[in-house]
């Protein structure tokens, strides 16, 4: 399966995203109003960082409620792993697994143009476990 037919079951190009001058506090409250695990850190439209809800807990554990007040380019990551709409979900998968990171913007070019979760591989692949299942029993069973 590919990452870009895993978009297209995810709802397509419905990123969220922050600027890099915006605080972490606002971070954390966008993240906790879309209920989602991370922000795409953008700057000129063109993605910059990535910062986790991961990120925030580990930095409010270690520093305290006033890690909240800084900017979001302080604590987002700076190197953004993204990959391709053509990519298959088992790069990906290895990707973010031996990243340790769990989202992934999906570029065309310079454009991004979607975000692709660990979740959102890990169903994609299990659905495709499930339809290969049911081929070979079918074929076994003779239906």
């Amino acid at each position: 399966m590919l990452v870009r037919q895993i978009l297209g079951k995810t709802g397509g190009p419905d990123v969220v995203t922050i600027e890099p001058e915006a605080s972490v506090a606002d971070a954390a409250q966008l993240l906790s109003r879309k209920r989602i695990g991370a922000l795409v850190v953008c700057s000129d439209d063109r993605p910059v960082g990535m910062l986790s809800e991961r990120d925030i807990v580990r930095e409010l554990g270690r520093r305290g409620e006033i890690c909240l007040k800084e900017r979001v380019s302080d604590m987002m990551t700076p190197k953004v792993i993204s990959c391709t709409p053509d990519q298959s979900a088992d790069q990906v998968l290895q990707q973010m697994t031996d990243g340790r990171f769990r989202h992934m913007p999906v570029m065309e070019g310079e454009r991004m143009i979607g975000l692709i979760s660990i979740g959102d591989v890990v169903k994609a692949r299990l659905s495709e476990l499930t339809m290969e299942k049911d081929a070979l029993e079918g074929m076994i069973k003779g239906y």
